[in-house]
């Protein structure tokens, strides 16, 4: 018998991927690899002043079949509510087969590439305020949210935590990051506890270079470690999610408790994984309110 949960995950993921890529208006490179670009949509309505940006990074389990391009509809549903948004590529895991590489299977692609993953994302946004001034003149840089979808949701509360990252990082910030918020997306961000869940398959210790890493890599990419930040976080999850379950966001929340700083966490019944991006779902209003609280 086909389990209910499953088969409202696929009729999910079917819709979100249904819609076809939107060609973004300009894309610039902050590196010399193929996946080291900024693909940039421009705000397709006007808004009350000029325009925030609205960082987008995609997830897909940090595995390179799953680019940006699956995004491109929420990054065009963003534009169209008045936000300029920046897409952003990063390096991602090999295609080689890999040990319980994906979801309910035992191979498939390994998940991230270390260091690489996270020298792109820090590398991208510090390249951000120079290629935005060029590829989207008249936004406002100051007003700047980052988003990010599963794990590109790690991403977003990684990139956005920089600065508390151990002394000798090579990522580490002097001082936080510009940004009004995040709004992370049914993120991996807690490892400990996705690992425990086999979260996409053990991605998180894959992302770390292996379980023989992960320990003493944790400091330098777990969200969960990472805190208090400082920064306005906001958690959008769905209760029915079977892809990255709700526990792992709400263990986040009590880290960042625990840590002393709030993070507002909105769970939204009846929702699993993937209409947070699906700009036919209902989840993917909700997710753009959430962004336009902070960047407004």
């Amino acid at each position: 018998m086909t389990d209910p949960a499953v088969e409202r995950d696929a009729a999910e993921a079917e819709s979100a991927f249904s819609h076809p890529p939107v060609a973004p208006d300009a894309t610039a490179a902050y590196g010399e690899h193929p996946d080291q670009v900024i693909d940039f949509y421009a705000p397709r309505a006007p808004g009350p002043g000029p325009a925030p940006l609205v960082v987008v990074l995609h997830g897909g389990a940090w595995r390179a079949p799953y680019d940006r391009h699956h995004i491109t509809p929420f990054a065009d549903f963003l534009a169209r509510r008045g936000f300029a948004v920046a897409n952003v590529e990063y390096r991602r895991g090999s295609s080689l087969p890999h040990q319980s590489a994906s979801p309910g299977s035992g191979d498939g692609p390994v998940a991230g590439r270390w260091p690489e993953t996270f020298d792109d994302v820090a590398a991208a946004l510090d390249a951000l305020p120079a290629l935005v001034a060029s590829a989207l003149p008249g936004i406002d840089p100051r007003r700047m949210v980052i988003t990010g979808h599963s794990a590109g949701g790690h991403l977003a509360l990684w990139a956005a935590a920089r600065h508390v990252l151990p002394a000798g990082s090579p990522w580490r910030l002097p001082a936080p990051p510009s940004l009004r918020g995040v709004v992370a997306l049914a993120p991996i961000a807690d490892f400990t506890e996705a690992e425990a869940r086999g979260v996409c398959g053990g991605a998180s210790a894959q992302l770390l270079g292996g379980p023989e890493h992960f320990a003493a890599r944790l400091p330098y990419a777990d969200p969960a470690a990472l805190l208090p930040t400082g920064i306005a976080t906001a958690v959008v999850q769905g209760r029915d999610d079977i892809v990255v379950p709700h526990e792992v966001s709400e263990a986040y929340v009590a880290a960042a408790a625990h840590a002393g700083e709030t993070v507002g966490l909105t769970i939204l019944d009846g929702v699993g994984h993937f209409p947070l991006i699906d700009p036919a779902a209902d989840a993917c209003a909700v997710v753009s309110e959430e962004i336009a609280q902070l960047a407004w």
